[in-house]
């Protein structure tokens, strides 16, 4: 890991808006940027292609190590994840891949078996890494952190708004439930839960544009020139 590269972590729940906003704002400062949140997509994605039970935790483990994750960008400069080798992109942003990556979360042997993946990513000229724990765990030492927040009705309509631009059925009450269920999971899990660090900044996103937020958030790092 290389130590001296800073780092901006930006966490917090489902539907808060911190993906959106962690890759504008790398792509504004310039740095590298970690979608955490990928990485055990990914994984419950390789596990269902596998036909894995999720109570299954050693195979789950197995499977961690085994699972081969790339990042690259499109030629339209989105983000695409390759799951051994496949791009899996679609598949990862889908409620069941959700459901399967807060699952695996919770169990500590996968969560060790992917800090040293997720610290890697911490290279010059800097780093905006986005998930639940990057704050508190992965990188306590950062000295740029945010916490983001929305109401959960407003997360409901932000995904139910996306799935439904992607031609997916779903109901807004299902989403609200899910999205609470999964709130609940994530901070009340024994290792590291959703929480935010001591230090970090809090951002409520609620009925706020991207751009506005972008701006708050840049103006906590320090620019030069």
């Amino acid at each position: 890991m290389t130590t001296n590269a800073p780092v901006l972590t930006i966490d917090g729940p489902s539907g808060s808006g911190k993906g959106t906003i962690s890759r504008r704002v790398a792509q504004r400062l310039g740095w590298h940027y970690l979608d955490s949140g990928a990485l055990y997509r990914a994984v419950g994605v390789a596990a269902g292609w596998a036909d894995l039970d999720l109570d299954d935790h050693g195979a789950l483990v197995r499977c961690t190590f085994d699972t081969r994750i790339g990042f690259r960008d499109d030629a339209a400069g989105e983000l695409r994840v390759l799951v051994n080798d496949v791009d899996a992109t679609d598949e990862l942003r889908t409620e069941t891949a959700g459901a399967a990556a807060s699952a695996i979360a919770a169990i500590p042997e996968i969560r060790a078996a992917l800090k040293d993946r997720q610290r890697a990513f911490r290279q010059p000229p800097g780093l905006v890494a986005d998930g639940r724990d990057m704050g508190t765990v992965i990188f306590p030492d950062a000295p740029f952190k945010v916490f983001m927040t929305a109401s959960a009705d407003e997360r409901a309509q932000r995904r139910y708004k996306q799935l439904n631009d992607k031609g997916v059925s779903v109901t807004l009450d299902g989403l609200l439930r899910e999205i609470l269920a999964r709130d609940a999971r994530d901070a009340q899990r024994a290792v590291a839960p959703l929480r935010p660090a001591d230090d970090a900044v809090h951002i409520d996103t609620t009925g706020l544009s991207i751009e506005d937020v972008v701006e708050q958030v840049l103006a906590l790092v320090p620019r030069e020139g």
